[in-house]
């Protein structure tokens, strides 16, 4: 792929073009997506415009952002011909790494580098997923070294999905016999009591998340079969107590809203064999006014083990929508002020 620099007149001294070449037009209809979408994401990610030329792509705008889009562009080809597909959280990654050093650390080619080459990449039977911020990244290298890690942040930066995907991919490895996936089943402005059904209809609505999780790394119908037999399974949290938990995949989800009692009680069901993964957001506590949250007292406690992991996300990890990162923000500044 080649690449030139052209100046235009001296009156726009400050904006420049970077030509970039791609010798597959097939690979280059996919770069650019549907409707060139994917060029629309990076143009507004980093203020530069582009154009497409024949087979070369033209990246218009200041020094810093029209080299960064260049170098994200260039990724995202590399990624093509790789035969791994794009797609907007790709894009999102890349874009994230090639922020300013101030927002996010050093950008240097090795960190592209690595995410290009999905180094950790967790293979499910649907899906391919990797890890798309530095964070996020620790925290799934943490999940493979340590039986048992923490995962806290806020919403939407990937901490109970990406335990679900290592938790289906050592399952399908054979190295744990089943998966574990639990909440504690606090409401959030509903009461349990008042709403229809038998416990299990009252319960999987607190459970959805997780079943979408699963979801989307199984098929349908291998998923309902590990449930039946209970291969997989999917409880609150209450229903741990008494258990010894081996040679399992262990997550327990929105663990902020656990108390201190229940956390002990959840954290010593770590049987042989076993890995468990705890995941919360300390910023959405549910639990009854006074009631101390298990999760930061987990913190407290544990903190100084050297043998369990603690990985911690900001809504520079968020990797839904754009528009959640800005509301996290949002909200933290106004908890600061």
């Amino acid at each position: 792929m080649a690449i030139g620099t052209l100046t235009p007149p001296a009156s726009q001294d400050d904006i420049h073009e970077t030509l970039l070449e791609f010798p597959d037009n097939r690979l280059l209809i996919d770069l650019c997506g549907e409707f060139d979408r994917n060029l629309a994401q990076v143009e507004h990610g980093l203020g530069v415009q582009i154009f497409r030329k024949g087979n070369h792509l033209a990246v218009i705008g200041e020094g810093e952002a029209r080299g960064q889009a260049a170098a994200v562009l260039q990724q995202l080809y590399t990624r093509l011909e790789a035969g791994r597909s794009v797609d907007a959280g790709d894009i999102d990654g890349l874009l994230r790494l090639g922020a300013s050093p101030d927002e996010t650390g050093s950008r240097s080619g090795d960190q592209m580098e690595m995410f290009n080459a999905g180094a950790l990449e967790i293979k499910t039977r649907k899906k391919t997923v990797e890890p798309r911020t530095e964070a996020q990244k620790a925290y799934v290298r943490a999940l493979f070294e340590h039986e048992l890690a923490f995962g806290i942040g806020p919403a939407g930066t990937g901490k109970t999905y990406l335990a679900v995907a290592v938790g289906v991919s050592m399952f399908i490895g054979g190295h744990v016999d089943r998966i574990i996936l639990s909440r504690p089943a606090v409401e959030a402005g509903e009461r349990l009591g008042f709403l229809p059904g038998d416990m299990k209809d009252k319960v999987d609505p607190y459970m959805q998340p997780l079943y979408d999780a699963l979801n989307d790394f199984l098929p349908a119908k291998q998923l309902a079969k590990l449930i039946e037999e209970k291969k997989i399974e999917i409880a609150p949290l209450a229903f741990m107590r008494g258990r010894t938990l081996s040679n399992a995949f262990v997550v327990l989800d929105e663990a902020q809203n656990a108390t201190t009692m229940q956390m002990k009680m959840f954290l010593t069901r770590l049987g042989e064999g076993s890995r468990m993964v705890i995941t919360g957001d300390r910023s959405q506590v549910d639990l009854p006014r006074g009631v101390q949250s298990g999760l930061q007292d987990a913190e407290r406690l544990l903190g100084a083990i050297s043998d369990i992991s603690f990985s911690y996300f900001t809504a520079k990890d968020v990797v839904r929508h754009p528009l959640v990162a800005k509301i996290i923000q949002a909200y933290d500044a106004d908890a600061t002020s």
